[in-house]
């Protein structure tokens, strides 16, 4: 479902990408004030990490490895910790599909059919929730009248590689057989998250055009209008990349805990199973994949990853539009800190999924 970026995202990435991460054949427009923005970016990001409690990634690191000997005690604290029920504007109602879906939708939209995103919370696999998730989701459809399926899938070690990747694929799959029902509309469904939630997205994409099935039913292959991705993982193993090796401690993502991450999530799996790793996808699958909106953050491990995997996407074909938030650091989507970097990702998605 080809489609040009508007101006105002070509205009996002061209002011806060700190390299050339959008390539379109449309011109894109001058912004002004871009070292206010990341002035901002970086004052918030600082602040933020300074009131992390010490040591925070390294017990959440133990916590994660002693559940893949075992011991869940640990993780499951560090779950609890993360799963404060949400505060959801009175704007917005959310409403509880069932355990594992929840359903955001502008109150003023009645029984109105609405593009729907369907969200992957973050967590590397291992922690997160649709509580950790809300304030992304509820702010998304409020601002940009948008329906958004918020979505628990089963959490590693315990549930290892490919268990959360079937629930994201049976989450398209029930937003299709269910669209009449909760009001959205089936040509504009997209699929997103942040981080793993992201590297999910991606991977279930993936799946759906490699001809996967969700439970019993086979997905269509243009099941998916777009796709969403915040500082996604693209390839399950340390990278050692420019960013890897620069924030990997103090920058809300240490390498360690990627590590144990990647390792928890992949269990006896090739962490270069495209499905896992969907930066070792061939080409033409890639070819397949609908628009991609990116933002990453330009303290992050990730980085990296993701400018590689946008020149591979583009390199295949696809439409990429890949922002960077030059001073922001991990987690601004799901953890309160970086009002900056969140609303400005908020304004990117409400424009890209609302596009015509």
């Amino acid at each position: 479902m080809p489609r040009k970026f508007s101006a105002y995202l070509l205009a996002i990435a061209a002011a806060i990408s700190v390299s050339s991460a959008v390539s379109m054949a449309a011109s894109r427009p001058a912004c002004a004030d871009t070292l206010s923005v990341d002035t901002v970016l970086a004052r918030e990001a600082d602040a933020f990490l300074r009131s992390l409690p010490e040591g925070l990634q390294k017990r959440q690191e133990e916590a994660v490895r002693r559940a893949m000997a075992g011991d869940d005690a640990a993780l499951e604290a560090v779950r609890a910790s993360r799963n404060a029920p949400p505060q959801i504007p009175a704007d917005v109602v959310s409403t509880d599909i069932s355990e594992i879906y929840r359903l955001y939708r502008p109150a003023s939209s009645g029984s109105a059919r609405l593009p729907v995103l369907i969200y992957l919370h973050g967590g590397g696999w291992c922690f997160g929730s649709i509580n950790s998730c809300a304030r992304f989701c509820a702010e998304l459809s409020r601002r940009a009248g948008v329906a958004v399926l918020a979505v628990d899938y089963p959490l590693a070690p315990r549930y290892p590689f490919p268990h959360a990747l079937d629930a994201s694929l049976e989450a398209v799959g029930f937003a299709l057989a269910n669209a009449g029902t909760y009001g959205f509309d089936i040509g504009r469904i997209s699929l997103g998250g942040d981080s793993a939630g992201g590297n999910l997205a991606l991977a279930a994409a993936l799946a759906i055009v490699s001809g996967r099935s969700a439970g019993d039913a086979r997905l269509p292959a243009d099941a998916l209008r777009s796709l969403v991705l915040f500082y996604p993982v693209v390839k399950a193993w340390s990278d050692r990349s420019e960013s890897w090796k620069a924030y990997g401690s103090g920058y809300g993502l240490d390498s360690q805990i990627m590590d144990a991450f990647n390792e928890a999530y992949a269990g006896e799996a090739d962490a270069r199973d495209p499905l896992l790793s969907p930066f070792c996808a061939a080409s033409g699958s890639l070819a397949q994949l609908p628009p991609v909106m990116m933002v990453s953050a330009g303290r992050d491990i990730l980085r990296d990853q993701a400018v590689d995997m946008a020149s591979r996407l583009r390199e295949a074909g696809v439409e990429v539009c890949h922002s960077i938030l030059p001073s922001a650091v991990h987690l601004f989507i799901t953890v309160p800190g970086q009002q900056r970097a969140f609303e400005m990702a908020v304004d990117a998605t409400s424009t890209f999924l609302t596009e015509k």
